[in-house]
């Protein structure tokens, strides 16, 4: 771990990874590789550099900007299209070009350099159809898995690992998927030890959030700009869910990994907040009027939006058994957290999040 190369490193989860990783080990060489595509991701340069972070503008479509990167003891790969909606009504070039080859490019380097590889994946990868026909009960603000559900890994608890994979699942889940089943196959020819997470809602301070990818952060920065927003589908009422992870807690379940990669190589964990950390877009519209003090338009759009789900919770008991970690950050306490950063920066942020 002496040489880290983070791709995807101006993006929100791979900056905010590199600086946790560069306060909790100042010693290890951490270098971050990023195309700026992201509006925004360009504010994270900085940040970087004030804790010596090694900045590259690279692109990891290009094998010549990894090659370039250096010494490399482990690749932790965050780079990707993160949005769910990519490929509808345009091209996927850019998605497939980059979640998929882009992967199989830093395996690439993975094997030159005889280096690890932590890929963060997607709870997309579990097929729409197959979610939306789980039976459903609900309360007066959300969503909720009945118990007794009769298809292998799902419960009131959420997705599991052994949940059915056969199905159509968007392009930006398949592209995932793809990758994971090569990071598998360069695991078991080449020896490489690597771990793959399949994430659900990441968020936290310094994501620039919009609709397709970082609600959280959109549904507060709408709140204190006062901006308007939408319910869209399913009741229209805001009863969507999700689990959600703040990225510091799952840079503590990397630091497990990372310290025992040998005995985690070679597995699939579901990383997410869990029921216990999981809220409605509803229930997220109470919080954010608490923290910003303010109240914002939200219109109800009855059509469902494409790819959609009405409700997403990571069973993270594999997870949680295998290393002993358990994420710790209530919605309480990230809408609290996004609030204040917002505040404290609002001059900075108000060109991207307004």
């Amino acid at each position: 771990m002496h040489d880290i190369l983070i791709t995807g490193g101006c993006g929100f989860v791979g900056s905010s990874l590199a600086i946790l990783f560069k306060e909790h080990y100042p010693e290890v060489r951490i270098t971050c590789l990023d195309n700026l595509k992201r509006r925004g991701s360009e504010l994270n340069i900085s940040r970087l550099k004030a804790k010596e972070i090694q900045f590259i503008h690279g692109d990891i479509r290009n094998k010549e900007d990894l090659a370039a990167v250096g010494d490399v003891g482990l690749i932790l790969e965050c780079s990707a299209e993160p949005s769910v909606l990519a490929g509808y009504n345009s091209s996927p070039e850019y998605l497939i070009n980059t979640n998929l080859l882009g992967t199989i490019n830093c395996l690439e380097l993975a094997r030159q350099r005889k280096a690890d590889f932590i890929f963060l994946s997607s709870s997309r990868v579990y097929p729409i159809k197959t979610i939306n026909d789980l039976p459903l009960q609900e309360t007066s603000t959300r969503f909720e898995f009945k118990d007794n559900l009769n298809i292998q890994g799902a419960s009131s608890l959420g997705i599991s690992e052994q949940f059915p994979i056969q199905g159509v699942r968007s392009l930006y889940g398949a592209t995932k998927l793809a990758s994971e089943l090569f990071i598998t196959e360069y695991i078991n020819m080449y020896e490489i030890k690597g771990i793959i997470n399949r994430c659900g809602v990441l968020t936290g301070p310094w994501q620039f959030g919009k609709v397709d990818q970082g609600v959280i952060v959109l549904w507060v920065a709408a709140h204190y700009w006062q901006k308007k927003l939408s319910y869209i589908g399913y009741g229209a009422k805001g009863k969507q869910v999700r689990d959600i992870l703040h990225v510091a807690d799952l840079f503590e379940l990397l630091k497990v990994q990372i310290e025992n990669i040998d005995k985690y190589s070679g597995t699939i964990f579901n990383v997410g907040g869990g029921r216990e950390i999981s809220i409605s877009l509803n229930e997220l519209t109470a919080l954010c009027e608490k923290y910003t003090g303010n109240t914002t338009q939200i219109d109800s759009v009855k059509q469902n939006r494409d790819a959609d789900i009405p409700i997403y919770l990571s069973d993270c008991t594999k997870v949680i058994n295998a290393t002993g970690w358990k994420p710790s950050r209530t919605p309480d306490m990230i809408v609290e957290e996004i609030s204040h950063w917002i505040k404290r920066n609002e001059q900075l942020l108000v060109g991207v999040l307004k």
